[in-house]
């Protein structure tokens, strides 16, 4: 739980010091005492003030977009490939994209992964082992 010190709402509200200890003494704006030091709620403070209080922060979400190149390729190893990498997606849930692109004159294939950093790091450490092989 956030907390301001009487300076900090003083500062905010644009109010003397004094000012904002009379309104903790007085009631109008609670308060907790630690010590000689008053604390405000973020919560109590945007009571007082008539604002609503900031909604909670999102927490942080990252995604990556991968692009595998793999040349020199067969069309028998690219099957092989999409099967196991496909396999390995089927059944749970992991909010990954995985798009497959072969060119066949070239043997030359492009594997585009999108999707959540450990989700796709499990993708590409998948295919790193199949196309060593």
């Amino acid at each position: 739980m956030e907390q301001y010190t009487v300076e900090q709402v003083a500062g905010l509200l644009g109010l003397h010091v004094k000012t904002v200890r009379k309104y903790v003494r007085d009631g109008r704006l609670p308060a907790v005492r630690i010590g000689k030091q008053y604390r405000i709620a973020k919560a109590d403070l945007a009571a007082f003030t008539g604002l609503p209080a900031a909604a909670p922060a999102r927490p942080r979400h990252a995604e990556v977009s991968s692009i595998v190149q793999v040349d020199g390729i067969a069309r028998a190893d690219l099957d092989r490939v999409s099967t196991m990498v496909t396999g390995s997606l089927a059944g749970r849930p992991h909010g990954l994209s995985v798009q497959f692109v072969y060119d066949e004159e070239r043997e030359h294939l492009k594997i585009i992964v999108l999707g959540g950093l450990e989700e796709s790091a499990q993708v590409l450490r998948i295919i790193d082992a199949l196309v060593r092989d």
